[in-house]
């Protein structure tokens, strides 16, 4: 078996926990339809069925795969989407697990990146993953700051952190594919300050200029730097104004991830933090929009009621 098909397998089989009783669907679009091919031939000889169905390529994050997808994912017990731009904040992912359906999602995944990321330590990963969560759960105000300048507020209390695992095999749990973060959405409309987003923009990829967004009352209120932050800030536009909601405090736990241009991976690399404009209603939040873009902040010191939980990129927890 080749380091490829080893990983798909790696995927359905431990992070997924596709049994012989259970169907499985695969949706993908033409870019990642011959990586989804790997996935769904990896599943075979463990599932019932597994089905695979190909749909048109969305324009952004967020946006709602088109009937009759939503119920197709809503009546499987398990649901990979393999796709180019991301369905884990949309209503067709939070209808099929309110379904039961377990979902794991793999926006923009790419062979690379399925190789290195499905040899990490998953239950090490976990473990990390779910003490950040605690952290957050607790806190009561966030506060990352960074030497290029990011200063950002973000009241937290009372809201519980999600720990993404990356293990995905009990009903209506959903994740992405690779995984490994802690994030929950801020308190909306209180967010203040400003993040130099250095790393990468979801849909855009890794920057070659830093893209500077100002909050204020928890909306990015102006966006400056070259020409990644104007198409970021054209993107905005395109979508309204509750793209602007500032949607999720997110932190990396997976020491196997590395800076990609790729979200998927790029959101879950050990000693980052990222934040997220746009849809925050499957974190539990009242803004619905078909947009949710991560940006990723490096080497972020990160405080929880003070306490520093990163200390310029290096953990401390």
């Amino acid at each position: 078996m080749g380091d490829l098909q080893n990983a798909a397998l790696v995927a359905v089989r431990d992070c997924l926990g596709i049994t012989g009783n259970e169907t499985l669907l695969v949706v993908t679009d033409p870019p990642l339809a011959a990586l989804a091919s790997v996935l769904v031939e990896a599943a075979r000889p463990l599932a019932r069925e597994v089905l695979l169905v190909v749909y048109g390529e969305r324009e952004v994050n967020g946006q709602e795969p088109p009937r009759p997808v939503p119920e197709a994912m809503a009546s499987v017990d398990a649901v990979l989407a393999v796709t180019s731009k991301s369905v884990t904040h949309t209503a067709a992912r939070r209808a099929a697990t309110a379904a039961g359906a377990r979902v794991a999602t793999m926006p923009g995944i790419t062979p690379d990146c399925l190789i290195r990321t499905m040899n990490a330590d998953y239950h090490a990963i976990a473990e990390r993953t779910v003490k950040v969560a605690g952290l957050l759960t607790r806190a009561r105000v966030a506060r990352i700051t960074t030497r290029r300048g990011t200063d950002l507020t973000l009241p937290i209390e009372g809201i519980a952190a999600i720990a993404s695992t990356g293990l995905i095999r009990k009903s209506a749990q959903w994740g992405n594919l690779p995984s490994g973060e802690a994030y929950l959405r801020p308190e909306e409309g209180r967010a203040e300050g400003v993040v130099i987003v250095d790393g990468a923009l979801a849909g855009i990829g890794t920057l070659t200029t830093p893209v500077r967004i100002a909050v204020r009352g928890g909306l990015a209120t102006d966006v400056s730097g070259g020409e990644e932050a104007g198409r970021f800030s054209a993107q905005l536009e395109s979508v309204g104004p509750m793209a602007r909601n500032l949607a999720e405090l997110g932190v990396g736990t997976n020491d196997r991830a590395v800076l990609t241009g790729k979200i998927l991976e790029d959101e879950k690399i050990l000693g980052t933090v990222h934040v997220a404009f746009g849809n925050n209603a499957s974190m539990g939040g009242t803004v619905d929009v078909p947009f949710h873009v991560d940006g990723i902040i490096l080497e972020p010191t990160l405080e929880l009621d003070g306490e520093v939980v990163l200390d310029q990129g290096m953990p401390r927890f």
